[in-house]
Parts: structure tokens; sequence; C-alpha cells
């Protein structure tokens, strides 16, 4: 059948490049993150840094066109993935730049969804990491510059970027920027949703523990159970033996009596 062919196919590719893809996601990182960081480099490292983030780009725009070309139902595979397709026609706009980091996130969250629950946890842990870095790199790029804004080192950012996605919010940072506060609604959702999704897959694998013990306990009780019948069942068998041995005439052992004989 075609469409299974297709299907078994984009698994395959999406297998075959969940590994590449994540190591471009940290590429693209270092690259996000050093022009923000060190703004004084050198050009060359900037060049560098600017190739390697579209490169990564590039990786990710032909990885969504595989996939759709390999789906059985292309427009299904459109209205399915939208984020992904967000991910790729967005960041064309040069003045939305920044959308860039969603293209990372994204990954992340679809190769969780593929992912057990113990190493979804842990995609899940990486993707809030990588949350709260990408949050604070873009407000710190963006509010530092601000002629009111008190987020001026990449400390503030991350301080701000973690009591931000905790929901916590002491006030003592905050951007000021009409882009800042976008970031921070959408680092105050994103963080919303992903520490959501980390707690519920912790208590679930412990639950998941406390059911199987669970089980091992019934088993064995059930397993002490039977032999408790068995072994009284051997005892009733051994009581009736004694009292059937008990109550019986022994037969004489002796000599055979000669027969009579009639004069």
């Amino acid at each position: 059948m075609p469409g299974m062919k297709q299907r078994t196919a984009q698994v395959r590719w999406e297998q075959r490049m969940q590994t590449p893809l994540l190591t471009l996601a940290v590429v693209f990182a270092v690259a996000y993150a050093v022009p923000i960081v060190a703004p004084d480099a050198d050009s060359w490292m900037l060049t560098v840094c600017t190739v390697a983030e579209w490169t990564v780009w590039g990786t990710f725009a032909v990885d969504y066109l595989v996939r759709l070309a390999l789906a059985p139902d292309k427009w299904l595979f459109v209205r399915s993935h939208p984020l992904d397709l967000l991910a790729v026609v967005l960041p064309l706009v040069q003045p939305l730049r920044l959308l860039r980091v969603v293209s990372t996130l994204l990954l992340v969250g679809r190769r969780a969804r593929m992912a057990p629950q113990i190493t979804l946890t842990t995609y899940v842990g990486g993707a809030v990491v990588g949350l709260m870095m990408f949050g604070s790199l873009a407000v710190l790029h963006v509010e530092r510059d601000a002629p009111h804004g008190n987020i001026k080192t990449l400390g503030d950012a991350v301080w701000w970027s973690f009591t931000t996605m905790t929901t916590v919010g002491y006030g003592d940072h905050a951007p000021t920027t009409g882009l800042g506060r976008v970031l921070a609604v959408g680092l105050m959702l994103a963080g919303i949703a992903l520490l959501g999704v980390v707690t519920a897959n912790i208590a679930a694998w412990f639950i998941s523990r406390f059911e199987r013990d669970d089980a091992e306990e019934r088993r064995q009780t059930a397993l002490l159970e039977a032999l408790t019948a068995e072994v009284k069942a051997l005892r009733e068998q051994v009581a009736a033996l004694s009292v059937t041995g008990a109550g019986a005439v022994p037969t004489p052992v002796g000599p055979p009596e000669e027969p009579a004989v009639r004069g």
C-alpha cells in the first residue's frame, strides 16, 4: 500500500535525522548566543555565527519539506504541524529574526513526543533549560540598549527569565520595550506548559513504580496463599491416613492350621 510505505519512510526519516538535528540545535544555540554575549567580538566570528544560524534554519526547512513530501496526506500534515511551518517561514522576515529560536524548541518538542516516558522527561527538561537560555539572550538583546531598561547584563537576564518561567515575578527586573514584553508573555506561557509536562511525567513515573510494586506484592501474596492451601490439604490427607491406620484390626500372623483327619 503506497500510503503505508510513505508513512514508514517518514518515520524512518525522522528517526534517522533525530541525532543530526539535535546536534545542529546545539550549534544554533552557540551561534545565537555569541553575538549577544560578546557583541564586540571580531567581525569574522559574527559572520560565522550568522552563517551557522542560517545553515541550521535551512536544515530545519529541508527536514520539514522532506517530511511533507513523505507524508501520505500533505494537507493533513500541514494542518497537524502548524508550529513547524511557522518556525520555517517566519524567520525569513528580518524583523522576526528572534523567532529562529522557535525552530530549536519545536525540534525538542517534536522529538519528545516520539520518546518513552523517561526520555520524554529528559527532552522536556532540556527544552526548559533551552527556553530559559534563549529567553535570557533574547530579552538581553532587546533590553540592553533600552533607555529605561534595567536588564543590562546576562546575569540580570537569566534571573528575570527564571522568575518569569516559574511565575514568581519579583519585579526587580522587567522588560520595558514592546518586544521585550511580548517575549515575557511567550516565556510565561511556554514555561508554565513545559514545567507542567515535567511535573506530570515525574508524577506518572512514580505512580507507575508504585503500581509495579503493588502488582509484585499481590503476586507474592497469591503465591503464599496457594502454598498455604496446599500445605493445609496435605495435612488433612496425613490426618485422614493416620485415623484409618489406627482403627484397622491387625491380622494375626502364625503357622497355618493343619486340616483335621477323620477316623
